[in-house]
């Protein structure tokens, strides 16, 4: 099956697409043109090589794909007690275990997303995307295609593209949200679970008697308050059990050059140290909570994240923002702070039609609880759960 009058060019950079394009197919709250300038000049070729693809439709550019190749590995998405294992057999067998993969989405976006226009038709779009993907695989030397993290507003069209051209589909680590409709805090707190209103409190008034913090809200930080900042970002990516993206200093150099960017920075008031911040992007109706920094060596009962977290809702509430997106992974203390879970799944074909089996028999055991133990635990606590609604 083709997709008449569709036809799709690759580029290597976000610069060679037209800024009314990318305006018009990714605009707020998606990250848009400067994300992917960010990405490219950070100097993350170790990890990624970037392309895009732009679709047009009868010779006229109607949609842009961000794409990246890497070396996938698989440990990544494995059952935790099965992930050392994976690991040593990737050393001895890494094509299998690290395979060359070509993934449309952002490897730091929250969710992927294929830009269009207005009125063109997806389901055709994107089928002519997926055989042009599957050409540029070749061309690549990438086994393995992946759309990675799509929500489920584009389920439809992608679970259709799956049956057109051999993808199988594996459940991924949720996207997280807390929505704030009245903005207002008071309708925050009163949203949540009593539960977790009365634990939430209470750990904040627990942290403000251990500890004086200061606020600070910082864009265009200068090169000192840079390199703490990236200490403390250190300091949380090392603690991870989930790595995909490995990110350097300067990438927060680039980034803090941003106009979304926002530093909202935790500091000791008596010595005036950073002991946490958090990235936020005002993408106007919505913020996003990009990475966060932690000085573990501080006190546990200090309870930064949630400190953080409570400056967070008040420059987003400042900010007229409806809702703040968080992210994949470190579910616990999401979930204790009200954060809806939101499914995101990726699709997936492997050139090899012997590995595709198994990797399809594989994804049907992969679940929201193989996935994460924080998530294991919060569907052992709450069976009843369904993954299309909100939760308290």
């Amino acid at each position: 099956m083709s997709a008449p009058g569709f036809s799709v060019r690759f580029v290597q950079s976000e610069s060679q697409i037209d800024p009314a394009l990318w305006d018009a197919c990714f605009a707020p709250p998606l990250e848009g043109r400067w994300w992917y300038s960010t990405l490219e000049q950070c100097g993350l070729e170790d990890q990624f090589s970037f392309l895009y693809g732009v679709l047009h439709r009868d010779g006229i550019p109607v949609g842009i794909a961000p794409a990246f190749v890497m070396d996938f590995p698989v440990a990544v998405v494995a059952p935790p007690a099965l992930q050392r294992g994976i690991e040593g057999l990737g050393r001895m067998f890494p094509r299998l275990f690290f395979p060359r993969s070509l993934f449309v989405g952002s490897p730091c976006a929250d969710e992927g997303t294929v830009g269009m226009l207005r009125g063109v038709d997806s389901r055709s779009a994107l089928l002519a995307l997926q055989q042009a993907l599957e050409t540029q695989a070749r061309v690549l030397g990438a086994a393995l295609l992946v759309w990675k993290d799509f929500p489920a507003p584009q389920a439809a069209d992608l679970e259709w593209l799956a049956k057109q051209r051999r993808l199988f589909r594996v459940a991924s680590f949720p996207g997280t949200i807390v929505e704030l409709p009245v903005r207002s805090k008071d309708a925050y707190f009163a949203a949540l679970k009593g539960s977790r209103r009365h634990a939430l409190r209470k750990k904040l008034r627990r942290s403000a008697a251990r500890v004086d913090i200061r606020v600070e809200i910082v864009q265009g930080p200068d090169g000192r308050t840079l390199d703490a900042l990236f200490g403390l970002f250190w300091q949380t990516y090392q603690k991870a059990t989930t790595r995909f993206e490995k990110l350097n200093r300067k990438f927060f150099e680039i980034v803090a050059t941003r106009p979304e960017s926002h530093f909202i920075l935790l500091r000791e008031r008596s010595s005036d140290e950073m002991v946490a911040f958090m990235l936020c992007f005002d993408l106007g109706s919505r913020v996003i909570n990009k990475f966060i920094g932690i000085d573990y060596r501080r006190p546990r009962d200090w309870l930064l994240y949630f400190r953080l977290w409570d400056a967070a809702l008040d420059w987003a509430l400042s900010r007229g923002a409806d809702a703040i997106q968080s992210g994949q992974t470190g579910y616990a203390p999401k979930i204790e702070t009200g954060h809806r879970l939101v499914p995101l799944t990726n699709y997936c074909a492997h050139r090899n039609r012997l590995v595709h089996a198994i990797g399809r028999a594989f994804a049907r055991h992969i679940t929201w609880s193989t996935l994460d133990d924080d998530l294991a635990r919060f569907l052992k606590a709450h069976p009843d759960f369904e993954l299309s609604r909100p939760f308290k």
